[in-house]
């Protein structure tokens, strides 16, 4: 097989009902148990499939072999449920191929020196998600001369698909036999594509395609890929995506990125409103600086940028874990003739009055930065630094903020005014700042639900 795209229009004169992937006789299941390998959970012995240990600081991606398959810079990524095999049957343990053109075409991967590798969503019960592993050992002994890997996300984290977790993995395994993916010779196959087909009828989802792009791979359908169908150009990529901001800079994204909004690029955004004032005061005039924002805007990295070197003192809530602790922290700063910021969402007139009071009791200013931004980017940047963002080696990912604290932010928030007794209210739009990688992965599509 020379070409790795949609396979010949033969397999059209074939329809997809005369295929059966399970034979009359059915196929045994093996029960897991140790094996001397610590990272083997069902018997290497019964079967050539087997299960490694999860994947992921809390072991929540899957992971499995057929026979040994051999690490190639050349891979083919294929969903599951839908793709190598009907979705109809997905809640059971019995199965088919999704077309007959699959087993077949496998075998040509295999043949032509692909890794092949099947990358699934499964947010399944533990009761559920036993079941299915007998489903893959089946799928497995039908393939029981193609090697192939599977990745499987069970928790909405950062290996759901189209979050890049799966394939960052799969790049460290690879990483580890001394191979490096060539993505212009790799690609993916899955239904969730975004298609629409009338008013009516949409695929179910278009997190396969999202994923795609995210990691700059080739794409194609299985009507495309097994049944040599022409592509349906008309899809819809719903969420939020960083390519409807206007940027202050260019943003790169991956190639294949065909999004329905182009980039912004404008310059004319400036990070901070009003440009005409200076940000820090005369350096003997004390403050009280207080920030209002979603959480995952930028606060903090804020006050590090243009704070912390001038002396304020950082008052925050997440350490200090009360509002009261953050007020006496306040009032001892003050007193000791401090200048201080508080770094907290302050999302309301009644919150925002204690600080004032405070400053207007001990006869300072008090000044207020409204970190402007929609619950939608406040969200995407929270799951982009729980989930997505590149780390050092001894680096720690931050915690994911449940979604409720943005809605309850949202609900309850008043704009902060000049009339609440603050000597100025400036706005601070969100620049992202980073590397071109961490910028990269920032521009994916990061989703733990939806479509």
């Amino acid at each position: 097989m020379s070409n790795p795209g949609p396979s010949s229009s033969k397999a059209l004169k074939r329809p997809r009902e005369a295929d059966d992937a399970t034979s009359s006789k059915k196929s045994k299941v093996h029960p897991f148990f140790n094996q001397k390998r610590s990272d083997v959970t069902e018997s290497a012995e019964e079967t050539p499939f087997q299960w490694l240990q999860p994947l992921g600081p809390k072991k929540t991606c899957l992971h499995g072999l057929n026979l040994k398959p051999v690490s190639s810079a050349k891979v083919a990524a294929l969903d599951l449920d839908g793709t190598v095999i009907k979705s109809e049957l997905r809640h059971g343990s019995d199965w088919a191929w999704w077309a007959p053109a699959v087993p077949k075409r496998l075998k040509e991967l295999h043949e032509d020196g692909y890794s092949i590798v099947l990358i699934s969503n499964q947010n399944l019960k533990s009761a559920q998600l036993a079941t299915w592993k007998e489903k893959v050992a089946k799928i497995a002994k039908a393939l029981e001369s193609i090697p192939f890997r599977i990745l499987a996300a069970t928790m909405k984290d950062e290996f759901r698909k189209p979050m890049p977790g799966m394939w960052c993995a799969l790049e460290k395994i690879f990483e580890q036999d001394g191979v490096t993916i060539d993505k212009e010779q790799s690609y993916y196959v899955g239904d969730a594509a975004g298609r629409v087909y009338s008013k009516t009828k949409k695929d179910f989802a278009s997190t396969d395609r999202k994923w795609a792009l995210n990691l700059d791979l080739k794409f194609f359908t299985p009507e495309e890929y097994f049944l040599g169908l022409n592509p349906n150009t008309t899809f819809e990529l719903p969420g939020f995506n960083v390519s409807t901001l206007p940027q202050r800079m260019s943003l790169p994204l991956p190639s294949s990125f065909n999004l329905p909004i182009p980039l912004t690029t404008s310059s004319s955004v400036p990070e901070i409103l009003p440009t005409s004032l200076p940000l820090l005061p005369l350096a003997t005039t004390q403050e009280l600086v207080l920030f209002v924002g979603f959480p995952s805007l930028g606060k903090t990295s804020f006050y590090q940028k243009h704070f912390k070197s001038a002396g304020y003192v950082h008052i925050n809530q997440d350490t200090l874990k009360t509002r009261q602790k953050c007020v006496k922290a306040v009032e001892e700063a003050v007193k000791e003739g401090r200048s201080c910021v508080v770094d907290n969402t302050n999302r309301d007139k009644a919150t925002r009055k204690f600080y004032v009071d405070l400053a207007r009791k001990e006869g300072i200013s008090v000044r207020c930065f409204h970190f402007a931004g929609s619950v939608e980017l406040a969200w995407h940047n929270n799951l982009y630094r729980a989930f997505a963002q590149p780390l050092a080696e001894t680096e720690v990912r931050r915690e994911l903020i449940p979604y409720t604290a943005y809605i309850t932010f949202k609900d309850g928030f008043e704009e902060p005014n000049a009339n609440e007794g603050f000597a100025e209210v400036r706005r601070v739009n969100f620049v992202f700042d980073g590397t071109e990688e961490q910028r990269k992965r920032w521009g994916m599509w990061l989703q733990i639900t939806g479509k």
